[in-house]
């Protein structure tokens, strides 16, 4: 049974967030452009069901087989489940944002604030590494 989305700092659990899909959202630091990523809770894993990004260059080329939609390129990546997500703070660039139930929150929102470099573990409740 899957209770949630865990975020750790250091083997530290700063957040439960009690869902089975969730987009995580960012702003690449050199095009500006939005990506999106929504994950389902699948047990142990997270599985990757579909991206999209608003424009490409600097490292991110969408997929070849992304389709051009409402102003965005939408695909599903042939990623096999993960174990986690490793996120890192950089003050360089905009925080993480997280949504879930149509709403959308900063990453250090729910883990309250961290310093630059700091890696946040994001896996399912079920299999964190605490």
């Amino acid at each position: 049974m899957t209770t949630g989305l865990c975020l750790i700092v250091a083997g530290r659990l700063l957040a439960t967030l009690p869902v089975t899909e969730f987009t995580l959202a960012w702003t690449h630091s050199v095009q500006q452009s939005r990506w999106e990523e929504r994950y389902r809770i699948d047990g142990a894993r997270l599985v990757l069901e579909r991206a999209r990004v608003e424009g490409s260059g600097a490292g991110m080329e969408p997929a070849p087989d992304a389709v051009w939609r409402d102003g965005s390129w939408r695909w599903t990546p042939a990623l096999p489940p993960l174990r986690q997500l490793r996120l890192t703070v950089s003050s360089f660039t905009s925080d993480y944002e997280l949504c879930a139930e149509h709403a959308c929150r900063p990453l250090q929102a729910l883990t309250g604030k961290l310093a630059d470099g700091t890696v946040v573990v994001a896996a399912p409740c079920a299999a964190s590494p605490r």
